[in-house]
């Protein structure tokens, strides 16, 4: 039997390539000359550069930049075997999970770490970059990450606006005159699962700002900075400026930033993992696909990655198994867009933090996909 695990990470536990792992330990157990192959999965936020760098026999480079409030922090991704291609998520430099909850502020939080995490990329040769822009603590528009590589964002004394979105208050000129040439020759991919548009009811700070640490006061103080930030853009000559396009709210206006002082692309997640891993064609060579998250629920269904698995199984007409920490409501939706059957792992009365610990979900997902094999065997 040949066997195709793609799960995506068990996030806040175990990483994609750990799961899929542990799944293959399980697996074997119950079928010895079981032939598998793991293909780490992601959705463009936590996890993404480690499973694209397992995935494409890349290797993880560390580099120290700006954190969230200016504190220096050790950042990761990835770069592939090509060598012109780097792998990143912006959390790493800019995301929530980095601060207390106390300290999270987004009229004071910058993204110019990210940008020092694509400078560095760029100073080691790669030219190609996918990046997730999931769960970041900002709300500057990308300021920050532009300052980083170069861009003058000036205030009326010609000086460089402060960090955070509150430094848009002061934003008069934006010039990539000084911008690192080798973006010139870059190309910029984007993960983001996210239609919400810069400015508005539905855009980065009304939406998102709350769960950033947003007052109600900052929230139409950001809106209204972001909307002069992208009026000024397009002043300046930047014309695919829009900040109605979908996706140009993501991660505190990062989407618009990318697609228009770098004309990066925004695309799926999921797609942008599955495409670089081949998985396709992996499923074409597989009898029966594993796939599988943390948490399986209504959410899941509506696109993410476990379903972006099994939709290209269902192509070929592979059956699809899910294993997960725990089911949530609508997670039988799952079951009518492909997904064959749902395996929880838990296998005892325990808290959440007990049950997130790794090495117990290690055990749990080899102990349940040892007994899921065994009973395939038996028929």
């Amino acid at each position: 039997m040949r066997v195709l695990i793609a799960m995506d990470s068990l996030k806040g536990s175990l990483g994609s390539p750990e799961a899929g792992a542990a799944l293959k330990e399980g697996i074997l157990r119950a079928l010895p000359d079981a032939d598998i192959e793991i293909c780490p999965l992601a959705d463009g936020g936590e996890g993404t550069a480690e499973a694209l760098a397992f995935g494409l026999g890349g290797t993880m480079q560390k580099v120290t930049v700006t954190g969230p409030l200016g504190e220096p922090v050790t950042a990761r991704y990835g770069t592939l075997p090509d060598g012109v291609t780097a792998v990143m998520e912006m959390s790493a430099a800019a995301g929530i999970t980095l601060l207390p909850m106390a300290s999270r502020n987004p009229m004071k939080t910058t993204t110019f770490g990210v940008g020092e995490i694509i400078r560095d990329a760029l100073q080691k040769g790669c030219r190609t970059f996918l990046i997730g822009i999931g769960g970041s603590a900002t709300n500057d528009g990308g300021a920050g990450m532009l300052q980083a590589l170069g861009f003058e964002l000036l205030d009326e004394t010609k000086k460089p606006i402060p960090p955070g979105a509150a430094g848009l208050a002061a934003l008069t000129r934006i010039s990539a005159e000084n911008a690192l040439p080798e973006l010139a020759e870059s190309r910029f991919r984007i993960a983001c699962d996210v239609e919400n548009p810069l400015c508005g009811k539905n855009g980065a700070s009304a939406v998102y700002g709350p769960q950033k640490g947003a007052l109600p006061e900052d929230i139409e103080q950001m809106d209204r900075w972001l909307a002069n930030y992208a009026a000024l853009a397009l002043r300046e000559g930047f014309d695919r400026a829009d900040p109605d396009q979908p996706g140009s709210g993501a991660a505190g206006g990062m989407g618009f930033a990318f697609r228009t002082f770098l004309d990066g692309e925004l695309e799926p997640g999921a797609r942008i993992v599955m495409e670089a891993v081949r998985l396709e064609d992996k499923i074409r060579a597989a009898d029966i696909v594993l796939t599988g998250e943390g948490r399986i629920d209504g959410q899941t269904a509506m696109g993410k990655a476990p379903m972006g698995v099994a939709e290209l199984a269902k192509k070929h007409e592979k059956p699809v198994i899910a294993f997960c920490g725990s089911t949530g409501p609508g997670a039988e939706r799952c079951l009518e867009k492909g997904i064959d059957a749902i395996f929880p792992i838990l296998r005892e009365p325990c808290t959440l933090e007990e049950a997130m610990d790794p090495e117990r979900a290690r055990q749990n997902l080899r102990d349940t996909a040892e007994q899921v094999f065994r009973a395939m065997k038996l028929i």
